[in-house]
C-alpha cells in the first residue's frame, strides 16, 4: 500500500506517509518547557509508527504565547526538548526499526495571544468580522518597526530547534494567527500590507531568516492556510463572494518553493470562528462530509499544480474507521503526498500500529469528532481526549468544562 511507502523530502526520507499534525496540548510548564502530560503524549506518538511527528505550536516569544502553558523553546530549556526527542526516536526504533522525522512548529499567536491567561491580542489590523463580542479587548496593532524585529525571533527559535535535534521547522501561517492574518492585510498601510508583496512581506522575511540558519539536510516547511474562509477583505485565498480563489495562494507557494521549501501542510479556516472549515465534524455548522471534500479538492488542486512538491492532506479524522482506505485512495489519485491526522492522535494514537497489525481500526478507539479536546483548550486547561483517554483527561474535563459527550 502507498501509505506504507517511504517518501524523500529534500535530503531526508520519511519511513511512511502518516503525519501526526501539530495539536496543542496546552500542557507545558509555565516557562515553556516539556510538562509531564506533554512527555506522555509525545511518547505515545513515538510508539504509533507514524513517519512524521509534527510538534505543536511553539511560541517564538513570550508575548506571542496562546496560553501560559504553550511550549516556548529557550536556551535554558533546550536540553529538555533534546531529551524528549532522543527518547522518542529510541522508542520508535525499538518498536518499528525506524525513527520518525520530528518537526517543530514555530508560531506567534497574534490575535489569540494569552501569555498570562487573559487576552493580550497583537494584530496586523483591526477587523470587525473577527472581533464580534471582543471589541473591548486591548488590541495592539503591530508597527512596521515591530514587524522588522520578528524574523530574528523565528531565526533564534530555529537555531534552538537545531540544537535540540529537530529534523526541521515549520513557519506557521494558518488559522488566523499572526503571520496568516498579515496575508489578508489588504487595507493595512506601510511595508507590510496592501499589495501582495506587502501582505506577504513579513511571512517571507521570517522564512528567509530561518532558512539562513538551517543546515542543508534539515527541513524548512510550513502549515499554510490556503483559504481563510472569509470573503474579501477579511480573508486570504478568497474572492468577494467568499469563494475559494487560489491565485495568490499558488503565487505564494511558488515563492516559498524558490526558497527551497518542498513540504506544505495545507489547512484552511479559523478554528475560533469557523471551526467546521478545518475540523469537519458530526453535528457542526455543516455536514462534515462537505468539509472533508472541500479539504480534498483544495489540496488536490495544489498538488496537481505543483507535482514536484509534497502536500499533506488534513481533515481526515472525520472518516473514522474508514480513514486509512480513504487516505490510500487520496494518495493513489494524486490528491496529496502525505496523510495528516490531528484529533485522531489525541483519541487513538496507536491507530496506525493497529492497522499494520490487524488491517483495521478499532471502532471503540476512534476519534468521535465531538470537539471535547477543543472545549478543554478553550476553557484554559490542558487538551486531550476525555472520551477515549478517560483516566487521564475525563476528571480534568469534568472539573473545568462539564460532562463529556
Amino acid at each position: 500500500m502507498k501509505v506504507q511507502e517511504k517518501l524523500a523530502v529534500g535530503l531526508q526520507e520519511l519511513p511512511n506517509r502518516i503525519v501526526f499534525e501539530p495539536m496543542e496540548g496546552c500542557d507545558g510548564t509555565l516557562d515553556g518547557s516539556i510538562g509531564e502530560l506533554t512527555r506522555r503524549r509525545y511518547m505515545r506518538f513515538a510508539k504509533s509508527g507514524a513517519g512524521l511527528i509534527w510538534f505543536e505550536a511553539t511560541a517564538v516569544c513570550e508575548s506571542g504565547r496562546a496560553n501560559p502553558r504553550q511550549l516556548f523553546l529557550k536556551e535554558d530549556n533546550v536540553e529538555d526538548y533534546a531529551a524528549l526527542l532522543n527518547d522518542m526516536r529510541a522508542a520508535s526504533r525499538k518498536k518499528f526499526g525506524y525513527a520518525p522525522l520530528l518537526i517543530l512548529q514555530m508560531t506567534h499567536s497574534g490575535r489569540y495571544s494569552k501569555p498570562h491567561g487573559t487576552p493580550e491580542p497583537i494584530v496586523a489590523y483591526r477587523r470587525a468580522a473577527y472581533e464580534v463580542g471582543k471589541e473591548d479587548f486591548p488590541y495592539h496593532v503591530m508597527t512596521d518597526a515591530e514587524c522588522e524585529e520578528l524574523p530574528s525571533l523565528y531565526k533564534k527559535t530555529a537555531q534552538l530547534a537545531m540544537q535540540a535535534g529537530f529534523d526541521g521547522v515549520d513557519v506557521k501561517c494558518c488559522h488566523g494567527y499572526l503571520l496568516n492574518e498579515f496575508l489578508s492585510g489588504y487595507e493595512r498601510s506601510g511595508a507590510f500590507g496592501g499589495c501582495f508583496t506587502g501582505r506577504t512581506n513579513l511571512y517571507i522575511s521570517c522564512v528567509d531568516a530561518v532558512r539562513e540558519v538551517l543546515p542543508k539536510d534539515k527541513m524548512l516547511t510550513t502549515r499554510l492556510n490556503a483559504y481563510d474562509g472569509f470573503p474579501y477583505p477579511d480573508g486570504f485565498g478568497v474572492n468577494a463572494e467568499g469563494e475559494i480563489d487560489l491565485k495568490e495562494t499558488k503565487r505564494l507557494i511558488s515563492i516559498l518553493a524558490s526558497r527551497g521549501m518542498e513540504l506544505f501542510n495545507i489547512s484552511m479556516g479559523n478554528p475560533y470562528l469557523i471551526p467546521h472549515v478545518n475540523r469537519p465534524s458530526k453535528g457542526g455548522a455543516e455536514d462534515g462530509a462537505i468539509g472533508v471534500q472541500r479539504m480534498k479538492k483544495l489540496t488536490k488542486t495544489l498538488q496537481e499544480a505543483f507535482p514536484n512538491l509534497k502536500f499533506v492532506l488534513s481533515g481526515l479524522s472525520y472518516m473514522g474507521t474508514d480513514v486509512i482506505p480513504y487516505g490510500e485512495s487520496c494518495l493513489n489519485d494524486g490528491t496529496c503526498s502525505l496523510l495528516g491526522f490531528g484529533r485522531m492522535t489525541f483519541a487513538y494514537p496507536d491507530f496506525y500500529k493497529d492497522y499494520l497489525e490487524t488491517g483495521a481500526l478499532d471502532p471503540k478507539k476512534i476519534c468521535l469528532t465531538c470537539g471535547n479536546c477543543t472545549k478543554m483548550m478553550r476553557a484554559g486547561t490542558v487538551a486531550g481526549c476525555p472520551v477515549r483517554d478517560q483516566e487521564t483527561y475525563l476528571p480534568i474535563f469534568k472539573e473545568q468544562v462539564g460532562d463529556a459527550k
